[in-house]
C-alpha cells in the first residue's frame, strides 16, 4: 500500500530579533507579537510555539502547507526579525501543538529545559538543531499543561 501524502507539514526557525533591551518596552514588543500572531494563526487554521532565548526567536508553526508557507513568508519579511533560517520543513501526521499561538520566554523557572536542550550555543553559531528546538518546544508545553492540570493532548 502506498503512503498518502498529506498537506500538513511542520516547518521550524530561527531568527534574531530586533527587540528593544529595556524590560517594559521588550514585554510589550513580545504582547503586541502574540496578539497580532494569534489573531492571523486562528484565521490560517495555524499551530505554533515560539521560543524566545535572548535575542533568538525559535518557532515550529504547524498547519496546511499554504498556510504554514504564508505564514512564514510573513515573519521573514517582518522587520523585528532578521537572519531568519528554516531549520526543518517536513510532512507531519498530525498536530503536536494545542493552541494558534503560544510565546515562552527563558526564565529561572524553565532554566533548567532551556539549559538541557544546549540551543543557545547553536543559535549563536548559526546551528540549531530541528530536533532540540522540537523536543524544547514539547517540553515546555508538556510542562505549561501539567501546571494547568492537563495530562495529554486530544490534537
Amino acid at each position: 500500500m502506498k503512503n498518502k501524502r498529506t498537506s500538513l507539514v511542520h516547518l521550524i526557525y530561527f531568527s534574531r530579533l530586533t527587540l528593544s533591551n529595556e524590560p517594559a518596552l521588550r514585554a510589550k514588543q513580545i504582547g503586541d507579537i502574540t496578539r497580532q500572531a494569534q489573531k492571523k494563526n486562528e484565521f490560517a487554521v495555524i499551530t505554533s510555539f515560539l521560543i524566545i532565548d535572548q535575542n533568538f526567536a525559535i518557532q515550529v508553526i504547524e498547519g496546511e502547507r499554504q498556510s504554514v508557507n504564508e505564514t512564514f513568508q510573513r515573519v521573514a519579511a517582518d522587520s523585528r526579525h532578521r537572519d531568519v533560517q528554516i531549520v526543518e520543513w517536513r510532512e507531519i501526521a498530525k498536530r503536536e501543538f494545542v493552541t494558534s499561538f503560544t510565546t515562552v520566554s527563558r526564565t529561572a523557572a524553565n532554566e533548567p529545559h532551556f539549559a538541557k536542550s544546549g540551543l543557545l550555543p547553536m543559535l549563536q553559531r548559526g546551528t540549531p538543531k530541528g530536533s532540540a528546538i522540537h523536543g524544547l518546544a514539547v517540553t515546555l508545553q508538556a510542562e505549561s499543561m501539567a501546571k494547568q492540570g492537563i495530562d495529554h493532548l486530544f490534537v
